[in-house]
């Protein structure tokens, strides 16, 4: 698969850091999008921590010992090793910005989101901590491939809120995980088969607090591949984003 890849982030109007950190390395097909929190900009510590840790583990290095007893079970399912490697990343990072915060009292209880794409052939896998969001616009359709990590979306499945009202309340910001600030973490992982047209967007919630899924599909119909991350931030800026905004799109064809 041939992808075409974009990127723009943008502090918003308010905060004077910018906590998001992404990564674009289409050469290795990762792609990454991290929002940092923690006091005195620490949160700009941890995201750019999770990326650097997540990414080098992903490329530079050898399977970890986890990601070898996998291969163990037979049949071995080549998206079962990623899947792990990807569990195993987001794990190593989570230890090591903890560790970095015991070690500077000034990012005391640092921690970020992480959502991860990694393409390999014609699959896309996915691993996310926390409520930065991984999207597929495919066929006219635009599908959430993320579940947040957050205490509302636990009363949302819990069957006590509704989406719509779940965008209003006080608490929507409170994560059940995160890199970091949580310990040991039980990322999400999902592999999904790529066909040409897709479209993949990685954000921190800086895009989805002021858009929800609705507003987000009608500048992925209107714009063209090639000015979609530009145009979904400055939507998110437009609609009264207060927050940081970070958006990763991924385009594939053959």
């Amino acid at each position: 698969m041939h992808l075409e890849c974009y990127a723009r982030t943008d502090p918003g109007p308010i905060r004077e850091h910018n906590e998001d950190a992404f990564l674009v390395d289409q050469e290795y097909g990762v792609f990454i999008v991290a929002d940092g929190m923690g006091g005195h900009a620490a949160g700009e510590v941890a995201s750019s921590m999770a990326v650097e840790i997540v990414r080098d583990l992903l490329v530079d290095q050898e399977d970890p010992e986890e990601t070898r007893l996998v291969r163990e079970v037979e049949p071995v399912d080549p998206a079962d090793i990623l899947r792990e490697r990807l569990r195993y990343a987001m794990n190593q990072a989570s230890i090591l910005i903890r560790r970095e915060s015991e070690l500077r009292p000034e990012t005391r209880g640092m921690g970020t989101t992480v959502v991860v794409l990694v393409v390999e052939g014609e699959q896309a896998h996915f691993a996310h901590v926390g409520d930065s969001r991984a999207y597929l616009f495919r066929d006219g359709r635009l599908v959430r491939l993320t579940r947040d990590h957050t205490v509302v979306q636990q009363e949302i499945d819990a069957g006590r809120l509704t989406p719509e009202l779940a965008r209003l309340v006080p608490h929507k910001h409170i994560l059940t995980q995160s890199v970091g600030f949580h310990g040991p973490v039980e990322p999400d992982t999902t592999t999904r088969m790529i066909q040409s047209g897709d479209v993949f967007i990685l954000c921190s919630d800086g895009l989805t607090d002021p858009l929800d899924d609705e507003a987000i599909l009608e500048v992925v119909h209107a714009m063209p591949v090639d000015m979609l991350a530009d145009a979904l931030a400055e939507a998110a800026l437009e609609a009264g984003g207060e927050d940081n905004v970070t958006v990763v799109t991924v385009a594939a064809s053959d």
